[in-house]
């Protein structure tokens, strides 16, 4: 099954979407890796999820990627003597560590580190940024505040300290059980919420031990301003606007998203954008204008993946939300401008031969119109160097590790095969020819560019490009 898109779609999976019959359309509609999203659900949902996945893969002979995404330290308010209690602007408001049932005049909040965290001067955000406080006075027990914007507050609502770096580890007990069982699933992905800081990261690292590749999702104040040290940490990078919407100023997400992209574009790294992307989609069959233009504007800026939320999980058309996703990037890769803009964004390359290859790859296939570059990988880096030179024409990532196949397929234009290791190079360069017809991306007597490495098997070690006529 081949895309005719070369950005990529994440679907997240829910109750609209849990069945094999489900995740097959959304699949054939053009989803290439599924999200299991771990903030809610038990394991035994998520086991079925994976299981439907991997028969799915099996019957349609195409490897699917999977991404658990951790929940990630969630920080709430206590409860209410009446359940809920409405702030209003001006007024004083106390957040305390005695869990007490609330008043109008305070509430529990039983997080210590952040009350070692914050400063007068500093604003907390409750119920996803709809409440403001402002702290005019704190302990290591309290935060006395001032309401900056009120509203309706009920039991056990998000804190959110965009101030302030937390003394909390991005891993919880919870995410490291979680953790644990989707990689004894064998997902592909692992997406870590809440990061602050590059050792967030580390940590993850040692406890994947390269079982799945590391996904850093940016959603807070703190991870921009150490943006290029999570870049070289991570495999991937997500924009998650979500909660980045909400601990900073509404304005602030475009241009900060297309930063966080150019420069997961310059350092070679996958970039997803995520969140509301097709939000009104979860009630209705087509999405507003504005949505199909911020997918079209993730897609000029160069990212390798879009990804859909509700829409795909709890939403009433799913499979419609994929569909139209689907259609607006290709829409927009067809369009000049699309080329123009991508290669306006210099690429970065490391002094490797590795890398020269995967330049000069890109180069002779625009020069010889090639059909497609064919790269052999073991750990997928061949593959990843070419995508990253966004050639004009599709990649095929050849491999004979299934666990590497499924995880390009978060990877922009590439067509991960899952394939016979070459005993030689006369072999190695049969299949690829093969490949590319069975396929569909060429036909007889067309040519083809061929990257590998020799010895073959040796992770890193692309040192070959061949021209060749299928």
């Amino acid at each position: 099954m081949r895309r005719e898109a070369s950005t990529r779609i994440i679907a997240t999976l829910g109750p609209s979407s849990s069945d094999e019959a489900a995740i097959t359309q959304l699949f054939q509609a053009g989803a290439d890796v599924f999200r299991l999203n771990f903030s809610h659900g038990d394991h035994a949902d998520h086991a079925k999820r994976v299981a439907a996945i991997r028969a799915i893969e099996q019957k349609l002979d195409r490897p699917i990627g999977i991404l658990a995404d951790m929940q990630g330290p969630k920080l709430r308010i206590a409860t209410f003597a009446e359940g809920k209690t409405t702030l209003t602007a001006g007024q004083r408001f106390q957040l305390d560590l005695d869990l007490t049932p609330g008043t109008a005049e305070r509430v529990g909040m039983p997080h210590p580190e952040i009350f070692a965290a914050i400063a007068p001067g500093q604003d907390l955000l409750l119920d996803d940024g709809k409440i403001r406080l402002r702290i005019e006075q704190c302990s290591q027990r309290h935060a006395l505040c001032v309401v900056i914007a009120g509203g309706p507050l009920s039991n056990r609502k998000g804190v959110n300290v965009p101030d302030a770096v937390l003394p909390v580890p991005a891993l919880t007990d919870k995410d490291r059980r979680d953790l644990a069982f989707a990689l004894d699933q064998g997902v592909d992905w692992i997406a870590l919420s809440f990061v602050q800081r590059p050792d967030d990261v580390m940590e993850a690292r040692k406890l994947i031990q390269g079982r799945a590749g590391v996904l850093v999702k940016v959603e807070k104040p703190q991870a921009i301003q150490c943006l290029d040290q999570l870049i070289e940490a991570a495999d991937a990078i997500m924009v998650a606007r979500g909660d980045l919407g909400v601990e900073l100023p509404t304005e602030d997400v475009p241009p900060l998203q297309r930063r966080i992209v150019r420069a997961c574009r310059r350092a070679g790294k996958p970039v997803v954008v995520a969140t509301q992307m097709l939000e009104s989609m979860i009630s209705a069959p087509t999405p507003t204008r504005a949505e199909a233009s911020d997918v079209a504007t993730a897609v000029y800026d160069g990212a390798d993946a879009v990804m859909l939320s509700a829409e795909t999980a709890s939403g009433s058309y799913p499979v419609e939300a994929v569909t139209i996703m689907d259609r607006i990037i290709q829409r927009v890769e067809d369009d000049s401008l699309y080329r123009s803009l991508l290669m306006a964004e210099a690429t970065r390359h490391e002094p490797t031969g590795a890398d020269a290859i995967a330049a000069a790859a890109a180069q002779v296939a625009e020069t010889a119109r090639a059909m497609a570059i064919v790269t052999y990988t073991t750990s997928g880096l061949t593959a990843q160097r070419v995508s990253h030179e966004r050639p004009a024409v599709p990649i095929i990532g050849l491999t004979s590790s299934l666990t590497t196949a499924r995880r390009l397929t978060l990877f922009w234009g590439v067509h991960a095969v899952h394939t016979a290791d070459a005993r030689d190079f006369d072999e190695m360069v049969s299949i690829a020819g093969k490949v590319a017809v069975s396929h569909g991306f060429a036909q007889p007597r067309e040519q083809i560019v061929i990257t590998a490495g020799v010895p073959f098997g040796t992770p890193g070690a692309t040192n070959i490009l061949r021209l060749a006529r299928v």
